[in-house]
């Protein structure tokens, strides 16, 4: 086994500095070797070493642009997509070479995008073909690496913070202002982003009693409004605080002079305000704010802003989805994605809307385009689990929700559908590991407890399966597979009345062939033959072609 001793300090080239010394030892091999692999992986290999400049397939619009221009910083989680995609190169590339052991000095002193690599690379790649160990090299006696620029575009939140933080605190209040207040920005950002929000207040609110620039105080306000509106606690959150910052913000923007300038601020703040107006559950105002600034941008902005646009239209398509106006929806998300069409993240909001629709093949075509033109993305696979699961391909299903958990093991929903899938499929402790672990994440996650009530009466414990269908109740009155799971167990039991009122709030809330099915056995059961006939042939109405309606209806 090969072995290379690499330095993971933070203080020599900031984020990825582990990563990047990696692949400076891979990346030429691969490249002679298998270029198809290095080009599957141009993304990723590109955030993580800039400086190998490797051919690149994969590109987005804001790469074309100027700086001030690319308006989508990179949430918290992209990091994670590219620590897996990197993984998966490594593994690949290991499997055809041969393998290696990375002594890793200063791993304590490592960015946490290098924690979080190393962590995903002793999770997913088999330690018989790669072995990170840590070394015992001192850390260097240098000042922090601070590329901004590459901090703000890559989405490098934590190095931003810590070397932001420490550049404010060298500033003089008098020196560099436009510098300083440009700064404030995007600490203050990097600083929400990573769940620091005290720390981001502060800074705005320090920098407020600094500084009259207008457009400052206006960016300010704006972003101390979507701090209250999305805190990470959402008893934090307060939509009526952020509706007066918001205010304030566009009453600033709203007088700047030179009509385009205005278009373009005044339109970012209207569209913030529109989220400040859905957290007030205004969703009509929030609506009419966004179809403002499209009418903005479109009259002022020519061909400048192109992304500023298109995430106009893509929160109007939101908007409209939301309000039932489904075809203006889609209409709207086509010409976000069409802007750019290299940007994953909108086909999965898009997929969305037409898996709703019943159009599981586009649902799936969308999703499949974000697989395609992300580093690996969680949300994607799990999303197309749903659709396999829709149209009855569950082994396909099973396979999308194994790999989400397998690209990140806190996805707690994808427990909640896996658990769900093997409880159907008989697996019974399967589904009760899943349970466990999904309950370790989200403790009050209804779907949970429900699935946990169906593998306890799989088993034979009616009792600790009533408690825990009691639980999802508790939770979520309006959860109808809780009431339908009670009422079954209530049917076992021979209680029938139980599961007859069960059924019945199950069906208040969602009419089924398969409720009505259920219920029309405990009508029955109990001697109720007309009710049990009354339920059948409304089933059949929902379900005509079932089999087992027609069979019973025929016995009736």
């Amino acid at each position: 086994m090969d072995t290379i001793v690499l330095d993971a300090d933070r203080r020599l080239h900031g984020p990825y500095t582990l990563a990047a010394a990696l692949l400076d030892h891979l990346v030429p091999e691969a490249l002679a070797r298998r270029p198809d692999l290095v080009a599957a992986y141009d993304i990723e290999i590109g955030v993580a070493a800039p400086h190998l400049a490797i051919p690149r397939s994969r590109r987005t619009l804001a790469e074309t642009l100027p700086r001030g221009q690319r308006i989508l910083i990179p949430g918290a989680r992209r990091t994670l997509r590219v620590a897996n995609g990197l993984a998966e190169f490594v593994r690949d590339h290991l499997s055809r070479t041969g393998p290696l052991t990375v002594t890793a000095d200063n791993l304590g002193e490592a960015d946490p995008t290098d924690a979080e690599l190393v962590e995903v690379l002793r999770r997913r790649v088999d330690p018989g073909l790669l072995r990170v160990v840590a070394g015992r090299r001192a850390p260097a006696d240098k000042p922090l690496n601070a590329d901004f620029d590459r901090f703000r575009d890559e989405g490098f939140h934590h190095a931003m913070a810590e070397a932001g933080l420490e550049a404010l605190r060298g500033l003089s209040q008098d020196g560099d202002p436009e510098g300083r207040r440009l700064l404030v920005q995007r600490v203050g950002a990097a600083l929400e982003a990573i769940e620091r929000e005290d720390e981001a207040r502060a800074l705005y609110d320090g920098s407020r009693r600094l500084s009259t620039d207008p457009k400052h105080r206006a960016t300010i306000a704006y972003a101390t409004a979507m701090l209250l509106v999305r805190h990470h606690d959402l008893a934090r959150r307060d939509p009526e605080e952020a509706l007066a910052w918001v205010n304030e913000a566009v009453t600033i923007t709203s007088l700047l002079p030179d009509a385009r300038e205005r278009a373009f601020h005044l339109g970012f703040d209207l569209n913030g305000k529109a989220l400040v107006e859905v957290r007030r559950g205004n969703l009509v105002a929030a609506l009419d704010l966004v179809c403002q600034a499209i009418d903005l941008a479109e009259a002022h902005l020519g061909g400048t802003h192109p992304i500023h646009r298109l995430v106009l239209y893509a929160n109007r398509a939101q908007l409209l989805a939301a309000a039932g106006r489904t075809q203006e929806a889609l209409a709207d998300y086509a010409i976000a994605i069409g802007t750019d069409p290299g940007y994953p993240d909108y086909y999965l909001d898009r997929g969305t809307l037409l898996h709703k629709l019943g159009r599981h093949e586009d649902a799936r075509a969308d999703f499949e385009a974000a697989i395609r033109l992300s580093p690996p993305f969680p949300e994607a696979y799990y999303n197309r689990a749903e659709v396999r699961y829709a149209t009855g391909d569950l082994d396909g299903a099973l396979a999308d929700l194994d790999h989400t958990l397998d690209l990140d093991p806190d996805f707690a929903p994808a427990y909640v559908n896996r658990a769900g899938l093997l409880a159907a499929a008989g697996e019974h402790a399967a589904a009760r590991r899943d349970v466990e672990r999904g309950l370790a994440l989200d403790p009050r996650s209804p779907h949970l407890r429900c699935v946990l009530g169906q593998v306890e009466a799989a088993e034979g414990r009616p009792a600790e399966a009533v408690a825990a269908f009691d639980a999802a109740l508790d939770l979520d009155q309006d959860l109808v597979a809780a009431w339908a799971g009670r009422a079954a167990v209530s049917y076992e039991e021979g209680d029938h009345d139980a599961a007859l009122s069960d059924l019945t709030r199950a069906l208040k809330l969602e009419e089924t062939a398969e409720l009505l099915f259920n219920r029309s056995l405990v009508h029955s059961a109990a001697g109720r033959p007309e009710a049990a006939r009354g339920d059948l042939l409304r089933a059949a109405r929902l379900a005509p072609g079932d089999p087992d309606i027609r069979r019973a209806l025929a016995e009736a």
